[in-house]
């Protein structure tokens, strides 16, 4: 007698039309505003490119100076005389002196805190970190004028005495430490906890699988760390420093309460002195007229394109190491 196999009866409700046509209504709504913010990012990044242009060109026209080359400021005289030279230079160099201070620094946290640091002691720490960020500009001015600018001055003196022989560390003048190093100083605490936090979250994010074959070969934890940890991050800690100096780039009032700014550009960068953009804006965007506003807005056109060329930059590079990161492993 042939036996018989007992049909399986499908116990899974049927999806109604409704529900189908719901979600796909969903999906169409999801996209569409996915798509509408793509572009009314876009179009807002447009109308402030615009904006600052038509402004700048104003300014630019009636310049009697080189805007690039010239060291003056002097929007207000007639004929108006402006340029650039100076606060650029300052905006780069103590945006470098930012960044080769807090890079290494904010890895070296990230790492502890997500690698070395025991689970109990990590949290406060990433915690503590993470508050940092959220401390105003103002503070972080106030804290360097009235604090971190008095304490210097034996750092100063210790670089001017032992490493003075270097020009750059060459102390000419005699004052306060109300210089490009000192707001370098200040601006790698302010980035650090920005570039930690992302660095952290990066790391956090390699595969454990990774680290378990490299343990299981007999690498040390440094090994590991340097063979399957920061490859696979490296990208991140790029896009990390990207946001860091991105911030320094733009800081205003922090600056503008620590440096003594001059329209001299020097190489000591332990002489007081110097500008950066945003600086320059904050302090003279209020006594300026119609005119002097205009040229502070060309300034700020500089500044808007170095942001966007630096932002760029590391979109390549971050594209050009993308396939050697192990973020696609």
């Amino acid at each position: 007698m042939a036996s018989t196999t007992p049909t399986q009866i499908d116990t899974a409700p049927p999806v109604s039309t409704s529900t189908r046509s719901t979600g796909r209504a969903g999906d169409k709504i999801f996209a569409g505003l996915s798509k509408g913010s793509g572009i009314l990012l876009l179009v807002i990044m447009a109308s402030i490119a615009v904006f600052l242009t038509y402004r700048a060109s104003i300014a630019l026209s009636q310049n009697e100076g080189n805007f690039l080359t010239t060291f003056d400021w002097n929007a207000s005289a007639n004929p108006p005389v402006f340029g650039i030279a100076v606060l650029l230079f300052g905006t780069i160099v103590s945006s470098i002196i930012a960044m080769a201070i807090a890079v290494p620094i904010a890895v070296g946290i990230a790492l502890f805190i997500s690698h070395y640091a025991p689970r109990k002691l990590a949290a406060p720490i990433a915690y503590v970190v993470d508050l940092l960020a959220a401390v105003p500009s103002i503070i972080y001015g106030i804290w360097g004028a009235l604090f971190l600018v008095p304490q210097l001055a034996g750092l100063n003196l210790w670089l001017d005495e032992y490493m003075g022989w270097t020009y750059v560390f060459d102390k000419t003048q005699v004052g306060v430490a109300r210089s490009l190093f000192t707001v370098g100083i200040l601006l790698a605490i302010m980035i650090l906890p920005i570039v930690t936090s992302v660095s952290r979250e990066v790391f956090l994010q390699v595969p454990r699988m990774n680290e378990e074959a490299a343990l299981a070969l007999g690498a040390t934890r440094w090994e590991v760390i340097r063979m399957s940890v920061l490859p696979f991050g490296r990208s991140g800690v790029i896009s990390a420093s990207m946001l860091g100096l991105g911030r320094a780039l733009g800081e205003t009032m922090a600056v503008a309460t620590v440096l003594s700014p001059s329209f001299l550009i020097s190489g000591h960068l332990l002489d007081p002195g110097g500008g950066t953009f945003a600086q320059n804006i904050a302090a003279k965007f209020d006594e300026a007229n119609e005119f002097g506003r205009d040229a502070l807005i060309a300034s700020g056109l500089v500044l808007f394109l170095l942001t966007l060329l630096v932002n760029g930059a590391a979109r390549l590079i971050i594209a050009r190491r993308k396939d050697f990161s192990g973020a696609n492993a």
